[in-house]
């Protein structure tokens, strides 16, 4: 960092850097698709990547559903607005940002679900392993999930960071079942080679699972094009499906006649109102549905997901790229000697859709910055992090939260007892 926010040229710094940001957002090729979102005036929104701003498109579409589809057609609507067909139509909306074939993405439930039946139907395709694989990195529902099934097998758990994993394959490889991992370190913002890991696990022989929650709408991931063999991913981050909106679950075709699923729901029947006593499993992805899916918040998702239209994934990463960017140079400009850290990685092949900088007071100050009008949040132990979702923030949006961040902390706004009160959430 290269010049303290105190200092003479400080408002050089900041005339230039207000120079940037508008000569960027003027060039922005995205800049209309702000339009398509509903935010509040006079706040800066920097927590997609826990939360998505609200898509404009979702609050006619949650009305319809409720006025006419529920509360005219009732149970007709099953059918006449075709209920029944939504988690594989919304699932194949989201599998195009994946870079998905048809066929191949199904939507409903939670995350967790879908990670308990992929990491099971994963070790069942390799039933003569013995070991499953995970950062201990990842999320906690991750490991926590990771822990469950290797008990429910009998699997022993490796937890193998991703700069480790050449050395454990290497080593154990023979006896990896399957290896769970991210390619964005939710905390960091910290981005991985999900081609070279690919690589690296199914050379070994063992079965790839993907979770994509902070990276499905933030990049391109080509599942197809990797070969990826088992993704999961909520809608409620960057694809900004609403909160809770269901998770996705990607089988790549070739693994789909022996995706064994766990739990075994009568959606997922191969002739569900037969209402047969025995269990036979659907064709295809509709195998990994479960129990009736949760209608109102798949319509919501797929309105969310219009947001999209006529963006490209590219496109999308670009301007991430651009603004994470940004970012970096206005705390560099502006936050020097305050007591910040950039964590997530300056090399732009390197991060996610988030910028983490570490300040052993990150709770007070993502609170302070609330009270300003700047919405990021933290991880413990002191982490605050900035989403980008590139549909809707701007550079000047970056710059602007960086300079509220900056005088926050030389105002000491963060040692105000109202700042230092923890909520539930964080």
């Amino acid at each position: 960092m290269s010049r303290r926010p105190d200092s003479p040229g400080s408002a050089t710094v900041l005339e230039e850097l207000a120079a940037r940001a508008s000569a960027l957002d003027a060039g922005d090729p995205l800049a209309a698709q702000r339009e398509r979102f509903v935010l509040p005036d006079g706040v800066v929104y920097l927590d997609g990547n826990s939360l998505g701003a609200l898509p404009a498109a979702v609050p006619e579409a949650l009305a319809d559903a409720v006025h006419r589809q529920w509360g005219e057609g009732l149970i007709r609507s099953w059918n006449e607005h075709r209920w029944w067909q939504a988690p594989l139509r919304v699932g194949d909306t989201i599998g195009r940002l994946l870079g998905a074939a048809p066929g191949q993405t199904v939507v409903g439930d939670s995350t967790t679900v879908h990670l308990f039946n992929a990491l099971t139907a994963a070790a069942r395709l390799r039933p003569a392993r013995r070991l499953l694989l995970t950062d201990p990195g990842h999320f906690p529902t991750d490991v926590y999930i990771a822990d469950s099934v290797a008990r429910l097998l009998g699997l022993e758990v490796l937890r193998v960071a991703v700069d480790d994993l050449p050395r454990c394959l290497a080593e154990r490889g023979h006896e990896v079942a399957v290896a769970g991992y991210s390619p964005v370190d939710y905390r960091t913002g910290e981005l991985y080679d999900m081609a070279a890991v690919t690589r690296a696990v199914q050379g070994a022989g063992a079965v790839m699972l993907w979770d994509l929650c902070h990276a499905a709408g933030a990049l391109p991931v080509r599942l197809d094009e990797l070969g990826v063999d088992l993704a999961v991913g909520c809608g409620y981050k960057f694809l900004s499906g609403g909160p809770g909106a269901p998770a996705f679950l990607y089988i790549a075709r070739r693994h789909q006649d022996a995706f064994d699923q766990p739990l075994t729901g009568w959606n997922g029947h191969a002739d569900p109102f037969a209402l047969r006593g025995e269990y036979a499993p659907a064709r295809g992805v509709e195998r990994a549905r479960i129990g009736t899916p949760p209608i109102l918040s798949l319509l919501a998702l797929e309105a969310a997901l219009t947001a999209f239209e006529g963006v490209g994934m590219d496109q999308v990463r670009a301007k991430s790229l651009s603004l994470t960017g940004f970012f970096m140079d206005c705390a560099d400009a502006l936050l020097d000697g305050l007591g910040f850290t950039v964590v997530t990685p300056r090399q732009p092949h390197r991060r996610g859709s988030q910028v983490a900088l570490r300040h052993p007071e990150a709770y007070p100050l993502v609170s302070a910055l609330a009270a300003r009008g700047v919405i990021g949040d933290m991880r413990a132990p002191d982490l605050l992090r900035f989403g980008v979702n590139s549909l809707y923030v701007s550079h000047h949006d970056v710059l602007t939260a960086v300079r509220h961040l900056r005088q926050a902390v030389t105002l000491r706004e963060h040692l105000e007892p109202r700042h230092r009160q923890r909520a539930a959430v964080t």
